[in-house]
């Protein structure tokens, strides 16, 4: 070496010695370049959701203290050069528990990441119509996880979403249900409920059962916005919008089958399969249910509800995505019972013919396009085919001078929808600026038929049997089409500050022809009505970092009247629009030292010409524009894991609905107390999961709903009740049984209450009931 290196005289032998000067600096940088080589190892893998199986796109994967990291694509994939002295990598995502797990060569890796139990709200969709973090809205908004899913084992959608703050979703019986949010418990067409952002139902034809059209068995999770959403969704998202949020095919061959029962008659089977084959992924769920000889007579019913969602990956830019979901539901109506009835547990009703029949089958067609990191363009087309039948126990009214005579109706609601909605986001590097542009439009033909029926009651007051007549009592067709425009901008004025502001507006034409004479019980005259309203939202957040942040928010509602309330049984329609002024402020707090979220809101919404319902003499109702109200309530929500295997949940809301200005058959009752709102509604939730005893799982529900005055001269007050369900459920590998117990007390309770001068009645809730399930899941192996 050293007579290598040695510099001889002469020209020679200089460009010898700087030709083996460069020679020997090759070797040795191949050399260095074989032994970095042979130190580095490529590892790839998949990063999926633990509880749904599906791909999570955007997670952090790193070496462990090193530098070296990349994200998971639109598949959950990654691949990284780890060095061969790193044999950690580590899973980082937002609302999700970081793993660390040790590579393997020649095989692809899969990395199952675990939701965080304390967060609260960490990703979010239907604030703005695109996926962002939750400290970036300015709104009230709660998320029911997959998780929790799991764990409640529901047999009805209130049993989930009434674990929500300012939710109280009322049971009706056999998934039967009315809804209060910032509102009190009512039937009015206040609240939006849309399947992965497409609404339901058409606008202008609202139905309070509308969540009987819910597949549960295809939920990946739930979004709850509370207060007015109209800027991004239009009318009727005035109380609350929620959304339903359909499972994603899986990253691996997944399938689950469940059966389970009650004491009380209930029989139900569900079924997932789901697959990715290559560009393609597939996912079908679905679930039979039938109740019989339950604890009230004639309350059967039977649901089959299936959901079936193809993803087609195009390339990187575009995916397309085809859905479809159907709905076939029969069920006994019971009504509601008088004091002595309810109170000495005589549970006999007092229909023994009514029933609701709902066929339903909704489809979308969705193209996603990612024109590059600063555009993308959503196109939905939709069409949904819906018919509700009945023979209603509220329809049924007593005949004044023969108390074994009533008469009531046998209805069919129908519409067929045509829409579509497109949608464009645009983002900015200044200011971290976006703007979010769509228009929709959503024709929907309607027809509505009901026919009288003569009715016999028995001395003990059960309407025992009826007759069909050929009298004819509503029979129109409207044509209804809704079309709107939409903007929501948002920007950062300043470090952690983040601004919205949005603005809608919105179009309603009733093109109403009635097919009777005007003597008929529907008699108006074939007319066009048009409503129309710009409805704005303000929006300020500010994150201080550490799980602090804090937002306020101005927001609009608008409800036209429904074709139905306008029309029906009227013979000059004369319903306004009603109109909601929301202001609201809240925040958010992970509490430093300990393992607890906080979330606190505060709201105030005035209302103008709110729609409410009048019972009259008779026993019927008629629709009514109430002159003003006001609502005004304070909404918490905290998480806390005091333990690794202890998670204590508790939500709920205090508010105050009242009547700023109303008259009811010439009485006034301005400053009263609204009818059906309690003030207080709260529901809190323990589970245990021993370490010693793996699989284990236990927990205990408390749900209060406190007392309310039952009608709106406030001379009447249901007491409310305190309900405690309790579940234990077992995991072990692939299969899983659990025992839920509702009701443990076998209290007495009505799920709701009312009074009028004429009578009091009360919905009651179910008795004590257990019910018990098994399952089998299957998860395929990886692969690359």
């Amino acid at each position: 070496m050293h007579a290598l290196l040695y510099k001889p005289a002469g020209n020679n032998a200089s460009r010898n010695y700087r030709y083996m000067k460069k020679l020997l600096l090759t070797w040795c940088l191949i050399i260095a370049y074989t032994a970095m080589l042979y130190g580095q190892k490529a590892v790839e893998g998949r990063i999926i959701d633990a509880e749904t199986k599906e791909a999570l796109q955007g997670v952090s994967v790193s070496i462990s203290g090193h530098a070296t990291g990349c994200y998971t694509d639109a598949q959950g994939k990654f691949k990284l050069t780890v060095p061969q002295y790193h044999d950690t990598l580590q899973a980082s995502y937002i609302g999700y528990t970081s793993q660390k797990v040790a590579w393997t060569e020649n095989r692809v890796m899969l990395i199952a990441l675990e939701p965080n139990r304390t967060k609260l709200n960490e990703f979010i969709v239907t604030s703005s119509r695109d996926k962002q973090e939750r400290k970036d809205a300015p709104i009230a908004i709660s998320t029911i996880s997959k998780q929790m899913m799991n764990e409640t084992k529901a047999t009805s959608l209130e049993q989930l979403l009434n674990k929500v703050s300012g939710v109280y979703m009322v049971d009706l019986g056999n998934e039967q249900h009315t809804m209060a949010i910032r509102q009190p418990i009512g039937y009015k067409s206040l609240f939006l409920y849309m399947e992965d952002g497409v609404p339901i139902r058409t606008t202008g034809d609202f139905n309070h059962n509308a969540l009987i059209e819910i597949n549960m068995a295809a939920l990946s999770r739930i979004e709850v916005v509370r207060g007015p959403a109209s800027s991004l969704y239009g009318s009727e998202a005035v109380g609350g919008a929620i959304n339903f949020i359909t499972a994603n095919p899986t990253a691996l061959p997944y399938a689950k089958v469940q059966v389970e029962a009650s004491d009380w008659g209930y029989r139900r089977a569900d079924v997932m399969v789901s697959n990715t084959f290559n560009k393609v992924g597939i996912v079908v769920g679905g679930y039979y249910a039938k109740q019989s000889n339950g604890y009230m007579d004639h309350s059967d019913f039977h649901k089959l509800a299936l959901n079936v969602k193809v993803d087609y990956n195009i390339n990187h830019r575009f995916k397309w995505t085809n859905a479809a979901s159907i709905v076939n539901y029969k069920t006994d109506q019971v009504g509601g019972l008088d004091s002595a009835h309810f109170y000495g547990k005589d549970y006999r009703n007092f229909h023994t013919f009514s029933y609701r029949e709902v066929k339903a089958f909704r489809y979308r067609s969705t193209l996603t396009a990612n024109w590059d990191a600063s555009n993308q363009t959503n196109l939905t087309f939709f069409y949904r085919n819906n018919e509700i039948g009945q023979n209603p126990f509220y329809a049924v009214k007593n005949v004044v001078n023969n108390p074994l005579k009533a008469r009531g109706e046998i209805n069919s609601d129908a519409f067929a929808s045509y829409g579509v909605i497109l949608q464009h986001k645009k983002s900015f590097k200044w200011k971290e600026a976006a703007v979010i542009a769509g228009i929709s439009m959503d024709n929907s033909p309607s027809d509505y038929y009901a026919h009288y029926i003569d009715i016999d009651r028995n001395q003990a007051g059960y309407y025992i049997n009826y007759t069909s007549t050929d009298s004819v009592l509503t029979n129109y067709h409207v044509n209804l089409l809704n079309s709107a425009a939409y903007v929501q901008a948002e920007f950062a004025p300043i470090e952690h500050m983040k601004f919205v502001a949005a603005l809608r507006y919105d179009r309603m034409d009733y093109n109403f022809n009635n097919y009777l004479p005007p003597s008929a019980f529907t008699g108006a005259p074939d007319e066009k009505n048009y409503f129309q309203a710009w409805t704005p939202k303000l929006g300020i957040t500010y994150d201080f970092g550490k799980g602090l942040g804090t937002y306020v928010n101005y927001s609009v509602g608008f409800a036209p009247p429904n074709i139905s309330e306008l029309y029906r049984g009227v013979k000059v329609p004369t319903l306004k629009p009603a109109r909601y002024q929301n202001y609201e402020a809240g925040g958010w707090w992970t509490i430093p030292g300990y393992a607890a979220t906080l979330e606190l809101g505060v709201y105030r919404m005035n209302g103008t010409n709110e729609i409410v319902s009048v019972r009259l003499a008779d026993g019927s109702y008629e629709n009514r524009n109430a002159g003003k109200t006001t609502h005004t309530g304070i909404e918490w929500n905290l998480r806390y894991e005091p333990i690794r295997s202890i998670l204590l949940r508790v939500s709920g809301t205090y508010a105050e609905h009242k009547f700023l200005a109303y008259q009811e058959q010439g009485k006034t009752y301005d400053g009263n107390i609204m009818n059906s709102a309690p003030k207080v509604i709260s529901n809190a939730e323990v589970t245990f999961k021993p370490v010693v005893l793996k699989g284990v799982r236990m927990g205990l529900e408390w749900q209060y709903v406190g007392p309310y005055y039952m009608d709106v001269a406030n001379t009447k007050k249901y007491d409310g009740y305190n309900l405690l369900n309790a579940r234990l459920g077992y995991n072990y590998k692939n299969i899983e049984c659990w025992v839920n117990c509702r009701n443990v007390a076998n209290s007495i309770y009505a799920t709701t209450a009312e009074k009028t001068v004429y009578a009091t009645t009360y919905r009651p809730g179910p008795k004590r009931t257990f019910n018990v399930g098994l399952a089998y899941t299957f998860t395929g192996k990886n692969k690359s």
